[in-house]
């Protein structure tokens, strides 16, 4: 008796030719849902990866196949559970994250030139942001200052929508002054970081030296980040279809 080619069974074959991992807002472009009989396809992609035992999450919004657990933890450098090995590659993910919402949303996305081979992924964040070439937008004192930030958007008269840093396990305090530096352009300014760091980022911005700043910046989750990425994803994969 053929067995039943299952919603599950795709999802598993998609990762399987993937290499083994995808992110939630691929697979909304990778699985073939046509026959599937629902108005929803991207929200049953999204309960078979959380309810599947042969799925497991390495990142929020990222997912894999337990059959290749080994061979992608490797990929990916996590062979332990230490800060260095989770930084490393939180960092370049969440970057990179970031960069595919910009993108999305039709904004140019820079990335500053020391961080243009990380990964996210298996892509060097160079090949998916538009420049590693900061516009030159004003004086030189304040593009020199702008010139580390970890990702910024730019609106069509490259000028700059806003800026983000990721802050995994460093100084909130110092992504903070950056921004106190910039803060004469009507940008938005956001601190990316764990949720259990959003405390330590209330006390940084109550400081009376950054009271000017306080409701300017913003902290957005891990969690926030990857809500927004697949949110996009599913509004790009509607617009496919039309």
């Amino acid at each position: 008796m053929t067995q039943k080619y299952t919603q599950t069974m795709q999802v598993i074959d998609t990762l399987r030719k993937h290499g083994g991992y995808a992110t939630l807002g691929e697979l909304y472009h990778l699985v073939d849902t046509s026959s599937w009989k629902t108005k929803t396809p991207n929200e049953s992609i999204r309960r078979i990866v959380q309810n599947s035992a042969d799925i497991f999450r390495i990142q929020p919004g990222l997912w894999a196949l337990e059959e290749c657990r080994n061979e992608v933890l490797d990929k990916f450098d996590i062979v332990s559970k230490d800060n260095t090995d989770d930084s490393i590659f939180t960092h370049g993910y969440y970057q990179g994250l970031i960069i595919q919402i910009g993108n999305m949303k039709h904004y140019s996305t820079y990335v500053p030139a020391q961080d243009q081979h990380r990964k996210f992924l298996d892509k060097p964040l160079a090949d998916i942001c538009s420049s590693v070439i900061l516009p030159n937008f004003s004086y030189d004192e304040l593009t020199n200052r702008a010139r580390t930030v970890d990702v910024i958007w730019f609106n069509e008269r490259k000028m700059p929508n806003s800026f983000f840093e990721v802050e995994h396990t460093t100084d909130i305090q110092n992504s903070v002054a950056k921004f106190c530096d910039l803060s004469d352009f009507y940008s938005r300014f956001y601190i990316v970081a764990p949720q259990n760091r959003k405390e330590q980022f209330l006390k940084v911005m109550n400081r009376s030296a950054f009271k000017d700043m306080k409701d300017r910046i913003k902290f957005s989750s891990y969690e926030t980040i990857c809500e927004e990425y697949e949110m996009m994803c599913r509004l790009q994969t509607k617009t496919d279809m039309i």
